[in-house]
């Protein structure tokens, strides 16, 4: 839980400060790099952190991970250092210096979240790990509050170096923990690790993400470029994994029904999260011309039901099937986004509420099922690899989710309102959106409803996608039945 609350704070808390940091690092230029670096770093690493654990142990790749990602933590803290000189600021190098400690940070936090869930998955059997793995979910709710709350007191009263710092004693107590009490026991034996299909996956992976999650940065000549090379080097560890004897990707995995449906739901929901909570504040904001108060309120709902979802869907599970859960949650975020397609400029704010509550419950129930069928569905030598691959493909649709919903977004403005790179700032703040005048804030913010009506509508879309691949669990299979198909 200590693990999973470090990976969970680590993006708001880190939000709420940067404006801090980069009022004294510069290079306002690599503001969206410093989150960028981290979350392709982090998604790249994770399905090799999986396989890996199921190869050497659990408790050695935590160790790891959790070592990259604290030293990355205090690196990250002492950037300010490159202000000593006043060129540096001037070129922005201490930003570019934390980018790069952001990637070693996210190294590491690809073990954090997936080893912390697989040692979970170990420790307890199936009847008992939908309640554990509720209380997993419990810390990212937790986090969702407690994070910009301590970002925001950090920045205002101590020195933005705290928001990385912070990770240290943390993650120094949870390695001592585990050190204490987890006991593997692993016949040692060689293996023959497929580094170069490591080293695929990763360029892959992050040469394909690269655009979709900096697709506003990129021109379109070297986004072609980047997915080009993400394919060609997928391509060459598909046929390298097929000759491999302990491949980083074991193929056989995906030939269960559970896995493939919930693999896929899993790259459902991750869009579907993003093309939901990353435009909630702006649609509270600039189209019902409330304060960010009112879009943290929206947030902190659905952040808060996802939680109770999962504590919910495990008692749930416990008493019918995988499948049943799957299948409420799967209708709670069918009803969730019918709502939000239905919102226009004159919906009350209270609208909203109902929405949020309905997408968090679905995502808890949704997330909660398709992790234990998962993990139920394989044995420990491949439970790491399982796991990761389903975080892994969470993580992807979340970046796929974001790409997606911020190009509609942009579209759409750009076609009805073109004038609106001026002013569209402010529409977010209250006393600028007074003077822009009526006329003039109603053309943009029916601009940008109509735009994210349509990432509402692709959000619905994935909700009925998230039922299809819930029909593909077995029927009457649960933690109370036999784990293994």
């Amino acid at each position: 839980m200590m693990a999973i609350f470090m990976s969970a704070v680590e993006a708001t808390i880190v939000a709420t400060a940067m404006p801090t940091i980069v009022s004294e690092l510069g290079g306002f230029h690599l503001f969206s790099w410093v989150f960028a670096a981290y979350l392709l770093a982090q998604a790249v690493s994770t399905p090799v952190y999986g396989r890996l654990a199921d190869l050497y142990g659990r408790k050695r790749m935590f160790f790891i991970g959790a070592t990259i990602f604290l030293t990355g933590s205090a690196a990250c803290g002492f950037t300010w250092i490159f202000n000593v000189w006043a060129v540096s600021r001037t070129f922005g190098w201490g930003m570019a210096a934390l980018v790069v400690f952001r990637i070693f940070q996210g190294l590491g936090a690809g073990s954090l979240q997936s080893m912390a869930t697989t040692i979970v998955g170990d420790l307890y059997p199936a009847e008992e790990r939908a309640r554990v793995q509720g209380w997993l979910s419990g810390v990212w709710g937790i986090a969702a509050i407690t994070g910009p709350a301590l970002g925001a007191f950090i920045a205002q009263h101590l020195h933005w170096s705290f928001v990385f710092w912070i990770n240290l004693p943390i993650g120094v107590v949870a390695i001592a923990i585990l050190l204490r009490y987890l006991d593997e026991h692993i016949t040692p034996r060689a293996h023959q690790i497929n580094l170069m299909g490591a080293a695929l996956l990763m360029l892959g992976i992050g040469a394909i993400l690269m655009p979709a999650i900096q697709a506003q940065y990129l021109n379109a000549a070297l986004s072609i470029a980047l997915l080009m090379i993400g394919i060609a080097a997928l391509i060459l560890l598909v046929i390298g994994e097929r000759r491999a004897r302990e491949p980083i990707l074991p193929y056989k995995l995906w030939r269960s029904r559970i896995m493939a449906g919930s693999n896929g739901g899993s790259l459902a929901i991750g869009m579907l999260l993003m093309c939901v909570v990353a435009f909630l504040p702006t649609y509270v904001e600039a189209v019902m011309g409330r304060s960010a108060g009112y879009a943290g309120v929206a947030v902190a709902t659905q952040s808060v039901s996802w939680s109770c979802g999962s504590i919910i869907s495990g008692r749930i599970m416990a008493l019918s099937s995988y499948r049943t859960s799957g299948l409420i949650g799967a209708l709670l975020l069918m009803a969730g986004t019918g709502l939000l397609i239905t919102l226009g400029r004159d919906s009350p704010f209270v609208w909203l509420l109902p929405a949020a509550l309905m997408v968090g419950l679905g995502m808890g129930f949704c997330n909660q099922t398709f992790l234990l069928a998962i993990q139920g569905s394989v044995g420990w030598n491949e439970r790491g690899a399982a796991t990761s691959s389903f975080l892994f493909l969470r993580t992807i649709g979340q970046a796929l989710g974001a790409a997606l919903g911020g190009t509609i977004l942009n579209f759409g403005v750009a076609r009805d309102a073109p004038e609106a790179g001026d002013v569209m700032g402010g529409l977010f703040d209250p006393a600028r959106r007074a003077s822009l005048g009526a006329d003039t804030v109603a053309r943009l913010s029916e601009a940008i409803a109509g735009a994210l009506h349509q990432v509402y509508v692709i959000a619905g879309t994935l909700a009925v996608l998230t039922l299809i691949m819930t029909m593909l669990l077995p029927a009457r299979l649960g933690p109370a039945q036999s784990s293994r198909q």
